[in-house]
């Protein structure tokens, strides 16, 4: 997923590990240097749609203006959701 907007400096990758350890989602999350936000999440489709309605909204302070989701099959890789840098 790649998120663009105002999504650095408002504490938006703190609070999708938030929402993502919630509904039990793994994967990570990370700033890009264009001022975007990249998450890969792994977890049911159900508890993964959430995650992404979540930042297609952001936290406080946050001014999404684009989300880009790609689908692929679940492959088990992730054992837990981190931040990344």
């Amino acid at each position: 997923m790649h998120v663009k907007g105002l999504v650095q400096g408002v504490f938006f990758r703190f609070e999708t590990s938030r929402v993502a350890k919630q509904n039990r989602v793994c994967g990570w999350v990370k700033n890009l240097r264009d001022g975007s936000v990249e998450a890969v999440f792994e977890g049911e489709k159900e508890d993964v749609e959430r995650v992404v309605a979540f930042c297609r909204k952001g936290p406080p302070g946050a001014v999404v203006s684009d989300v880009e989701v790609s689908w692929e099959p679940w492959r088990g890789q992730f054992k837990n959701f981190r931040i990344t840098y």
